[in-house]
Formats: structure tokens, C-alpha cells, sequence
């Protein structure tokens, strides 16, 4: 009987030593394993926090329009009847356009702490893309550089908030065993509302360009006007970063969506000079911490929590995850004080709606004008992430 029970255990379980068996999401079923199966992995890591399921499946339906650019793929991993990880692989047609490097992209990745594993899922996903062209890979991406994109790599002992990832501790570890390695490194920094202070240098930059600078917050009435400028600022404003990829016409307008449900107008100031928009930032309230203990469900209650806390509670930190300056300005004197202008602007609506703290990011460690305004103004990055690469 007790023999039994064991071959029961390891038929439902794996043994350590049983074959790995990678299968895409194809089978039924196989794509709400794919979707819950982090919980698996964090659910003894009092910092993670799980995504909303509607959301993720939403991000992953064919009804996003980032999909009318990128191919992807998933994946999950099983050692007998048990997941025991997953991955996908993508590429992004409006990538290999402006870039026109052969280079594909992997995220999503979750995975027990296995070798065995983590080679069995990057192999799949490498073999994807070798086939269709790729001679190199790069990431995490969940699912583009514009998505939730980096490795944790410092900065365990806290949550993530909105659209930021976590990992554990030997992913890194893992991956690098697979032949990746550091290609860019992603900060995250944290500013508490109030303690936000500005140089005397800082001080008098503003001010010998306040007449030329308007900063105004969007509006009911000209909300989608606005989001067509703030596209048009970010793509140029970004143009020259790292793995840049613009956003459609119809990403942007998707975006607007989501904001206009989550983010109140004053949260999104945009600054003109000479009456045309050319600098812009977004605030958002940390959405993370609303579904802290929703497990990921809205029914039956879930919704109506969100709801309360969103519109009525309001949570007490916050995320900038959009900022920009176009491009004729970055160079030049007008472009930092554009920057701190549009950071002072923010700091009211985000202190007057209660949020005691932002973290602002991700910004690239090589990003070294941005870094010094940020550190001057009393953030400290808190949070490290990696984007790896390996060739083909």
C-alpha cells in the first residue's frame, strides 16, 4: 500500500529525475496552467504580489493590438503530471523595421529551481525563434519593451508595484547557467511625495524658463487629443533608447482606455511651449496595492474592493511610468527644465490624493542625465533589473 501510494506521489508529481516534457498552449487547459502557475512559485514570498487572471488574459488575447505587430509563443514545462515552469517567445515586426538586427525576444519566464528546467524552457523558446529567423535573444519582455520588461535582480524585500516584476532570488543565477548575460540594466527609484526638494540650480533653471513653459493637465474634453500628443512626444522623446519600439495609433488609444478608468486627469500634466505640447508625465496610483489580497480574482467581491479602493481609500503609493521631453529639447537647457518643471507640477495632484510615495521607472543606469535629476531631487533607486541577450 505504501509503495502505491509513493507511485501515486511521483506519477502526479515528477520525480526529480523524470523527463521534461515542454508543451505549447495548445491543449485545453493548458493556457489557465500557464496563467496560474506563479503561484506555485511565490506562493511562500510574502512580497509577491498575483495579477489580476482578467487582466493577463486580456494582455495575452488575440484583442490586443500589440499583436498586430509581434508573434509570440508560450510554453509550459512539465515533469510528469506536474508544471514545473513556463516561457515565450516573441518577435516583434516593428522591432527587426527599425532595428533590423535579427533579434528575438523570450518573458514570462517562471521555473522551479532546476537547471534541467530553465534549459528545457530556453532551448524551446530559442529553437522558436532560430526558426524563424532570429540569431539572437533578448529579454524578459512581458510581451514588449513597452510591457513590463527587466529581471529582478536587487531589491527582493519589497513588492512590486504596477506593471513591475518579481522574481526569485535564482533566476538570474539560472539563466546566466544557460549562456545569458547582461545586456542592460533597468532602475527603479523611490521618492517619498513630500521630501521631493529642488537644488538652487535647479530652482533658478525654472525660472528663467517659466515664461516659455504652460504645464496643464489633461482633460475630459481634450483627453484623446491629448493622448494622440503624448503619443507622438513619447515615440520621438524615446527614438534614440536602447531596443526602442514605438506605439501604434492603436496601442496608444489602448492605453488611453486603461488610463482613463484607473488615473484621474490631473495625474497626466503636459507642458507647451509656444502653445505646442512637448513634454508630458504620468502618475499612476499603484494598482498592486488594491489587489494585494484579491489572489488574482474580481469575482464575486474582488471588483467591488477595487472599486472602493481606487475611488474611495485610494492607495498610498504610486508609479511615473511615463515620462518624456521631445527630442529638439533634450540637448539644450530648455529640456532639463521642462523635466523638473513637469516634476513639480506632479507632486500636488499625487500628495493632494494621498500617495505618500512613487516609485519612478524604469530608467536605464546608463540614463546618467535622468539619474542625476532624479537623485538630485531626493529619489534613491531601490530596485534592479536586467535585460539579458545571447546569440543564436
Amino acid at each position: 500500500m505504501e509503495k502505491r501510494a509513493a507511485t501515486n506521489y511521483h506519477e502526479h508529481h515528477g520525480r526529480r529525475d523524470s523527463p521534461i516534457v515542454v508543451r505549447s498552449l495548445q491543449r485545453r487547459g493548458d493556457f489557465a496552467t500557464f496563467l496560474g502557475l506563479p503561484r506555485q512559485f511565490y506562493h511562500s514570498d510574502p512580497h509577491w504580489i498575483e495579477p489580476l487572471q482578467l487582466e493577463r488574459r486580456q494582455h495575452l488575447s488575440r484583442h490586443n493590438p500589440l499583436f498586430e505587430h509581434l508573434d509570440w509563443q508560450g510554453w509550459v514545462a512539465w515533469r510528469g503530471l506536474r508544471p514545473i515552469g513556463r516561457i515565450t517567445a516573441q518577435l516583434d515586426h516593428l522591432h527587426q523595421q527599425r532595428h533590423g538586427d535579427h533579434t528575438g525576444y523570450f518573458g514570462m519566464l517562471e521555473a522551479i529551481d532546476d537547471a534541467a528546467a530553465f534549459e528545457a524552457l530556453t532551448a524551446t523558446a530559442e529553437d522558436w525563434l532560430r526558426q524563424r529567423g532570429a540569431r539572437r535573444v533578448s529579454g524578459p519582455f512581458n510581451l514588449s519593451i513597452n510591457d513590463e520588461c527587466g529581471l529582478l535582480v536587487e531589491g527582493f524585500d519589497c513588492p512590486p508595484v504596477f506593471m513591475m516584476g518579481h522574481a526569485r532570488p535564482y533566476y538570474a543565477h539560472r539563466l546566466e547557467e544557460q549562456g545569458y548575460s547582461a545586456v542592460k540594466e533597468l532602475l527603479a527609484y523611490w521618492m517619498p511625495s513630500a521630501e521631493l526638494s529642488f537644488t538652487p540650480s535647479m530652482r533658478r533653471l525654472m525660472a528663467r524658463y517659466q515664461a516659455r513653459i504652460r504645464v496643464r493637465p489633461s482633460s475630459r474634453e481634450r483627453f484623446a487629443a491629448d493622448m494622440a500628443a503624448l503619443r507622438d512626444i513619447f515615440n520621438d522623446a524615446w527614438s534614440e533608447n536602447w531596443g526602442f519600439v514605438p506605439f501604434t495609433t492603436a496601442e496608444f488609444r489602448e492605453l488611453g482606455r486603461n488610463l482613463r478608468l484607473f488615473v484621474a486627469y490631473d495625474l497626466i500634466q503636459i507642458a507647451e511651449v509656444d502653445d505646442v505640447p512637448v513634454a508630458f508625465i504620468v502618475a499612476l496610483p499603484n494598482i498592486n496595492e488594491a489587489i494585494r489580497d484579491l489572489g488574482g480574482r474580481l469575482m464575486p467581491f474582488g471588483w467591488m474592493k477595487l472599486l472602493w479602493r481606487l475611488k474611495v481609500r485610494y492607495p498610498l503609493t504610486g508609479r511615473i511610468p511615463l515620462m518624456g521631453v521631445a527630442k529638439r529639447y533634450q540637448f539644450s537647457r530648455l529640456g532639463p527644465a521642462l523635466a523638473l518643471t513637469l516634476i513639480a507640477a506632479i507632486q500636488e495632484p499625487v500628495m493632494t490624493k494621498g500617495i505618500r510615495a512613487v516609485e519612478m521607472s524604469w530608467i536605464l543606469e546608463d540614463n546618467a542625465s535622468m539619474r542625476n535629476i532624479l537623485e538630485n531631487i531626493g529619489a534613491e533607486p531601490y530596485k534592479r533589473y536586467r535585460l539579458y541577450q545571447k546569440a543564436l
